[in-house]
């Protein structure tokens, strides 16, 4: 069975694109030093927490870091209808962070690693400076 990856449901985009940045922080955090497991655990939140994430996209907005073809991935990632919704997460920032979970796993799903790399690697640029 091939799936399309332009059609796929946005909620699955984020949910591969999720594990995806998940792995590139632990790794940015190993490689800076970090071996204590509970700290790392503490440090990665601060990557990858919903407000985070919305964090990220407000940058990317504003430095106008997008594509333009990126915008309807974007779109459908921040409006796509999720039952569950974190208690302790507004509902605009739970929205932007699975618009970001999205497009990462839409870059990723595509094979366009170069893209993908140039958007972590800028969004955890951007957390690490904020820390």
């Amino acid at each position: 069975m091939t799936v399309d990856i332009n059609q796929l449901n946005s909620l699955a985009l984020a949910y591969i694109g999720d594990a995806i940045f998940e792995l590139y922080v632990r790794e940015h955090l190993i490689k800076s030093g970090q071996i204590n497991p509970r700290e790392l655990q503490k440090r990665a939140v601060k990557f990858v927490s919903a407000n985070a994430q919305s964090a990220i996209m407000d940058y990317f907005h504003e430095q106008q870091l997008f594509l333009s073809d990126e915008y309807n991935i974007i779109r459908r990632g921040r409006n796509a209808k999720s039952k569950t919704i974190p208690k302790n997460t507004p509902i605009q920032s739970y929205r932007q962070s699975t618009a970001f979970e999205a497009l990462l796993g839409y870059h990723y799903l595509k094979g366009n690693d170069k893209r993908l790399n140039d958007i972590i690697d800028e969004a955890i640029n951007f957390i690490a400076q904020k820390s």
